[in-house]
């Protein structure tokens, strides 16, 4: 019996579980140095404040980069703008250089299409030059005569007003305008646009220079870039290229058939009407139709000046219904059908662009502007995954689902609220 004695409570031990930790009376023995702290380092990294200030960081460096990278740019603009012109350009022209090149060799196929480019845009600039000097005699006249008619009716309407300008005050405006065309001040602005003209024929030349090679080997550079980058990130570099050539070529081409469409409808009107210069308003038309949303109507109330000035106000408001309606037809019509899949940009957004685009880098800015913001999200959409669904669809969707939802649950919690008041009438009666 002794024996079992000494066992059994051995045994039991053995059986039962073990438990370390302290019971309260023993908690307050526990050494202070033994305690676990109430935070961590670790945890004031991993807490919402802590990737708050993660992410805050990271913005801080990319806005930083972002920014050393556009001031860069922009002292380089001699180098920075021919450079963007040519990739965009050369990528709308690409598909005649890989049509060419499947009969020709590469060297011949990107001649083909740079000097069938330079005599298509020498051909409209000479055409342009030609027109202007044999219609500027009759547009001089025609100006005279219609602004001696405006100053005629502004006199007419001035002469109703309570107070009078008299025909002194309106000489003495017209020599202080000569004075300052024959002044040193604008002999300067002269020089400065003389300087303007020569950075603007060295741009020229290394836009060109620029084009042909990427013309000829567009497709050897891109792979030499694409060369550098990680193999497990190599498909998407090479589906955002695609997408950026996809994206500049379509746009250049959409926005030439659009500019054509409102050049075409603004020159027809403007010929009938026979106000003079109509061809190279056209012309003007069609470049401006490349800077979106403005440009087309800004060129349009160009040629509605003109109008006014030489034919009259009946004309002008011809030539004003005119624009308006190729705008609205441009608006309504061509802008959805044939720039849907090159532009998937909201209109806010390309305002903004513009906005950004012209106070950066003025008209060249805006007419940039726009599709390097087009082909930065489709490049962004690659590396997202939102190239392979509609995110946004997806998100109406589920905000129409949340809503049903708590519809439908707030009209169950009033008929739950109404049946609950019925019940303590009744236990009331």
């Amino acid at each position: 019996m002794a024996f079992f004695r000494k066992v059994r409570p051995a045994a039991l031990l053995k059986k039962q579980p073990q438990d370390d930790k302290p019971t309260p009376a023993e908690h307050h023995r526990v050494p202070v140095r033994d305690a676990k702290p109430d935070f961590t380092v670790t945890s004031l990294w991993t807490d919402l404040l802590g990737r708050l200030g993660i992410r805050s960081a990271q913005l801080l460096v990319v806005g930083a980069l972002a920014t050393f990278l556009i001031i860069g740019m922009l002292r380089l603009t001699m180098i920075v703008i021919p450079t963007l012109l040519a990739v965009i350009i050369s990528c709308a022209l690409w598909p005649l250089v890989v049509k060419l090149r499947k009969f020709v060799s590469p060297m011949l196929a990107a001649w083909i299409v740079f000097l069938g480019s330079l005599l298509v845009l020498g051909g409209i600039g000479t055409g342009l030059v030609f027109s202007v000097i044999k219609e500027w005699p009759k547009l001089v006249d025609q100006a005279v005569e219609g602004f001696n008619q405006l100053n005629d009716m502004v006199q007419g309407f001035i002469g109703t007003m309570p107070f009078s300008v008299d025909q002194s005050q309106i000489d003495n405006v017209v020599e202080t305008v000569t004075g300052f065309l024959t002044s040193s001040q604008f002999g300067t602005g002269a020089l400065n646009t003389l300087s303007a003209a020569g950075s603007f024929v060295t741009g020229l030349v290394l836009l060109l220079v620029i084009l042909f090679f990427f013309l000829k080997d567009g497709d050897k550079i891109w792979a030499f870039a694409v060369s550098w980058t990680p193999r497990h990130y190599r498909n998407k570099w090479i589906l955002s290229g695609d997408r950026a050539l996809r994206t500049f070529g379509g746009y250049i081409r959409g926005t030439a058939t659009v500019a054509a469409v409102d050049a075409l409808g603004i020159t027809a009107t403007l010929l009938i009407v026979q106000v003079p210069l109509a061809i190279p308003l056209g012309v003007i038309v069609f470049l401006g139709s490349f800077v979106p949303m403005v440009g087309a109507t800004v060129a349009g109330i160009l040629a509605t000046l003109i109008a006014l000035v030489t034919n009259g106000p009946v004309v002008a408001l011809i030539v004003l219904a005119a624009v308006i309606l190729v705008n609205q037809l441009e608006g309504n019509f061509l802008q959805p059908v044939v720039m849907a899949n090159a532009l998937s940009l909201h209109a806010l957004v390309v305002l903004m662009a513009l906005t950004a685009g012209t106070v950066l880098a003025g008209i060249v800015g805006a007419v940039l502007a726009v599709p390097l913001v087009a082909a930065s999200w489709a490049v962004i959409k690659v590396w997202t995954g939102r190239d392979k669904s509609d995110a946004v669809a997806e998100a109406s969707e589920d905000i129409k689902s949340e809503v049903e939802i708590s519809e439908e649950q707030a009209a169950l919690d009033k008929l739950e609220a109404k049946e609950q008041h019925q019940e303590s009438l009744k236990d009331s009666e």
